[in-house]
């Protein structure tokens, strides 16, 4: 049923537009709610849920639940990032102990995200490899899947994954251990386990077998400009135009997080095919 509802809200839309102690942070107060408006991509992929500061919540009852609730957002990462489903969706449940685990539950952080250099998002303190550490925290998890392919296709130690046949589920656990991804020695045994386990790869092959090509990465292509608002932040324009930070200041020749009233921004819109 949660599939449906989900596979509803993407569809639809896209037609339309053609453990331990943590405390957690939030720029804006959340709540639960179980409604939700969409919004559309407009660098042209499908419809996220729209950020309007309140919580949801997922309640997954087992692995079979979490593959019934994410996979058809994971395919669809795939098609525009190029990640295989079935790696995003080994790494969910690992990563978020099928939806199930303490950071997730507060976070909706599937794949454990730590804020690294330039997030300026909502987070959560959690101990891990070591105490205190910084992670990201999400109003939706459809936000989580997002960040994970932008954060996969942004930094060039993850680079060379995409060199990969997309349906070479063992080089990218095997790569995705090689490029620092975690530091669990059986990272990339325990991500092929679960796809072997659950026939997760039948999932790349449903993208793949429909001819769906992920757009490549480019430094061409049609660019927006964004003037600086007062209030504005690389995080909030981020939001706006659901690029990352990274990505905004790579275009933008940015060394810091600064920015000022009036000042311009590119944004790059490729169309996804």
């Amino acid at each position: 049923m949660r599939k449906i509802f989900f596979i509803g809200i993407l569809i639809v839309l896209v037609s339309a537009c053609g453990t331990k102690k943590r405390t957690t942070y939030s720029k804006k107060k959340s709540t639960t709610t179980t409604v939700e408006k969409s919004r559309s991509d407009r660098s042209g992929q499908y419809p996220l849920p729209e950020d309007n500061g309140r919580f949801m919540e997922f309640p997954i009852a087992s692995i079979e639940d979490y593959i019934d609730t994410f996979s058809a957002i994971a395919q669809f990462e795939m098609k525009v990032y190029g990640v295989p489903a079935s790696i995003t969706l080994a790494q969910g449940i690992l990563e978020s102990g099928f939806g199930r685990g303490e950071l997730t539950l507060k976070t909706n952080n599937h794949f454990g995200i730590k804020c690294h250099t330039g997030w300026d998002g909502p987070y959560a303190l959690h101990d891990d490899d070591e105490r205190g550490e910084c992670f990201r925290k999400y109003n939706h998890p459809m936000y989580s899947f997002r960040d994970h392919s932008l954060f996969l296709t942004t930094r060039s130690r993850y680079a060379f994954l995409f060199d990969l046949r997309k349906d070479d589920y063992k080089g990218w656990a095997y790569g995705l251990k090689k490029a620092g991804y975690a530091t669990d020695r059986k990272y990339p045994h325990k991500l092929i386990s679960f796809i072997e386990r659950y026939d997760l790869h039948e999932f790349d092959k449903a993208v793949l077998q429909d001819n769906y090509v992920a757009a490549k990465k480019s430094s061409r292509g049609s660019f927006k400009v964004h003037v600086v608002r007062e209030g504005d932040t690389l995080y909030s324009i981020s939001r706006r135009y659901l690029v990352s930070v990274e990505e905004l200041k790579q275009l933008n020749a940015l060394n810091d997080n600064i920015i000022s009233v009036g000042q311009e921004l590119r944004i790059q819109s490729n169309n996804i095919r």
